[in-house]
């Protein structure tokens, strides 16, 4: 018997995927990456609630697979706000917090042997019916599965579950709650397991990664000495790999965390820092706490402490309320900030958030307009950036195939995207030669032969 686990979303959601990959497949299924593979007996989502189409997504999903259903036993997890976990419960077999995931084999045999709902007392509410201490038990139970990669190269480890910040336009801590950090002897393991199968690319993930063991107190370590802790393994082992992580906020980034990724050759040299606003009235309706003066003097601090490193950020256009020339400081902003990665966001209303209960008054089109504006303003700063790359030698991790044939990918250190132009079969799994010189998982030097806007082409040497 066969199952196939869609995740919707970001980073976080795939990951908490492959832990459940790892249960099933413990239970004698076998993974399909198929929807209308006869053997399935299984098919679940992990949901994401960032906005209201992804939540449609599911609703769209489940009721495609009910119509057709047979025997096929449907869940839910992820991240889902109460309200929707109770319409859910009316289409899914088994709906349940990604806490309770530990239970799903339980969950599983109490419906396929047409038992009551005992397993299922404790509802999708966000909360365990034991309180936050069984929450956080339940997490540290799921977070000790080792996952399933979908990659030989690259994996991410979940730090952090859950958000203190209450962003306005975030509903995060009303479906995944506060902050709850991974005990760092966990994280650290799995990082121990992950290098010594020589992945090359490590990256950390929680809504707010700064503030790991902040929620523990000084029975924990924070997120600077988790840092540095990795980078001592790393110079012990000498094992070769980068430690990226996401996302941090700006209020807690501190100069002592520059330092120490400057100090240790694994803390990979890129830090992605949602700006979300260039207007400091915006910022305020967006309850992040900084205005733009603060998050200046941080960019400021990491051209300083590590000048080669590459900055991302988050924008949001078309917030309510955002006038044209709250925008135009926006976009002056990601002038003088010449960020290398944007991820621009037209603003919609989140399930959940503060904001979903304010007028969405910025007309659609508006927002396509300053979404294609800051867009190109993106496309002209990292094009100068990347320019300066042209005819270096970059190292770079190689990563497979590229959409176009005869051409594989792979990116730098600072996470940017090198497409590789190959005489020879363009690798397609990982351990298969590249050009009879290396591997699809390794390294490799590059140079670089031509210029992007948001990518590079080079030649492995």
């Amino acid at each position: 018997m066969k199952y196939m686990v869609l995740p919707f979303g970001c980073q976080m959601n795939r990951s908490d995927t492959g832990r459940i990959r790892t249960i099933l497949n413990s239970m004698g299924f076998e993974e399909s990456e198929f929807e209308d593979d006869p053997d399935l007996a299984i098919k679940g989502i992990i949901a994401c609630s960032i906005r209201q189409k992804a939540v449609d997504r599911v609703y769209g999903k489940i009721r495609n697979w009910n119509a057709s259903k047979g025997k096929i036993l449907t869940f839910l997890s992820g991240c889902f706000l109460p309200a929707d976990g109770e319409k859910f419960e009316e289409l899914f077999d088994l709906v349940f917090p990604i806490d309770m995931v530990s239970s799903l084999p339980e969950m599983i045999r109490a419906k396929t042997g047409d038992m009551s709902n005992a397993v299922l007392s404790d509802k999708p509410s966000g909360k365990s019916a034991s309180g936050d201490l069984m929450t956080k038990e339940r997490l540290e139970n799921f977070w000790e599965l080792r996952p399933v990669y979908s990659s030989k190269a690259e994996a991410f480890i979940p730090i952090q579950n859950g958000c203190n910040k209450f962003c306005t336009f975030c509903a995060v801590p009303y479906t995944r709650g506060r902050e709850v950090s991974r005990l760092s002897t966990g994280i650290l393991d799995e990082l121990r397991s992950l290098i010594g199968k020589n992945y090359r690319s490590i990256t950390l993930l929680g809504q707010n990664v700064n503030s790991y063991g902040l929620d523990k107190g000084d029975l924990e370590l924070n997120f600077v000495e988790l840092m540095k802790s990795i980078g001592k393994i790393g110079r012990e082992t000498g094992k070769n790999f980068w430690t990226y992580f996401t996302s941090p906020h700006p209020r807690d980034m501190s100069g002592e965390l520059l330092e120490v990724i400057a100090e240790y050759d694994v803390l990979a040299k890129q830090i992605h820092l949602p700006l979300q606003s260039g207007d400091d009235e915006v910022l305020y309706r967006m309850n992040r706490n900084y205005s733009l003066a603060d998050y200046r003097r941080m960019v400021y601090a990491i051209r300083h402490t590590l000048p080669e490193a590459t900055l991302f950020t988050d924008i949001i256009v078309g917030f309510c309320g955002e006038t044209e020339t709250q925008f135009e400081r926006t976009l002056e902003a990601m002038k003088e900030f010449r960020f290398d990665m944007a991820y621009i966001a037209k603003y919609s209303p989140r399930p959940g958030a503060t904001s979903e209960r304010w007028r969405d008054d910025i007309r659609r089109e508006v927002k396509e307009r300053r979404f294609t504006e800051a867009s190109e303003v993106l496309r002209e700063t990292a094009s100068r950036k990347n320019r300066k790359l042209l005819a270096k030698k970059q190292r770079v991790l190689l990563c497979g195939e590229d959409e176009r044939k005869d051409y594989s990918f792979g990116y730098t250190e600072g996470r940017i995207p090198v497409r590789l132009s190959l005489n020879t079969d363009t690798a397609k799994s990982p351990g298969k030669d590249i050009g009879n010189r290396t591997k699809v998982g390794e390294f490799a030097m590059v140079q670089i032969i031509s210029t992007g806007s948001l990518s590079v082409e080079g030649r492995v040497l």
